[in-house]
């Protein structure tokens, strides 16, 4: 199968240019939320690598200020297109950014969702630590949102696992006995 080269004419550098966007917005959403969230380094170094390694199908052999100035205006052109194509239409915001995933429902971690989205429990405890938490128990609700972060839902204060009130012994016992 041969590969189109659309050539090195301005057309070329748009269609080049809009054939990437639309590959990497595809391999960026199978990929995962996780990989969407806070950049690690290794994250970043991978961008960068992507980012020069498709920059050459892109503009080609225009290396022209405008083949350039072209290429970087389809990308915000075809970047508007999809978050007001996304803002109007939920399936199509869906398809796009997926749906939050739980992490941890009634102080339970469920392992399989962590596994499913390549989270660690060390990143786990990370965000559970951010929002002054030690332990899944003490969380009601743990997501990993559609852009890639981690969101804490504690226990009210007196509530704990189950809706049990934990008003006097902060460990979960009644008085009761």
């Amino acid at each position: 199968m041969t590969i189109p080269d659309f050539g090195s004419d301005l057309v070329g550098v748009a269609s080049r240019t809009a054939v990437v966007y639309v590959c990497l917005l595809l391999g960026f959403r199978f990929l995962g939320k996780r990989e969407t969230g806070q950049l690690s380094t290794l994250d970043l170094v991978v961008l960068l690598v992507i980012s020069n390694a498709v920059q050459n199908a892109m503009v080609g052999e225009n290396t022209s200020l405008l083949g350039g100035l072209l290429a970087a205006g389809v990308i915000l052109a075809l970047d508007l297109l999809l978050h007001t194509a996304a803002d109007r239409w939920p399936a199509f915001r869906n398809a796009l950014d997926g749906e939050p995933t739980l992490l941890v429902e009634e102080g339970k971690v469920l392992s399989k969702n962590l596994r499913d989205e390549g989270i660690s429990e060390r990143e786990l405890g990370l965000a559970l630590r951010q929002n002054q938490l030690l332990r899944p128990e003490e969380a009601r609700y743990v997501f990993l949102e559609t852009n890639g972060l981690i969101s804490v839902i504690p226990y009210r204060d007196g509530e704990g696992p189950g809706g049990a009130s934990n008003e006097h012994d902060p460990h979960g016992a009644t008085d009761e006995g």
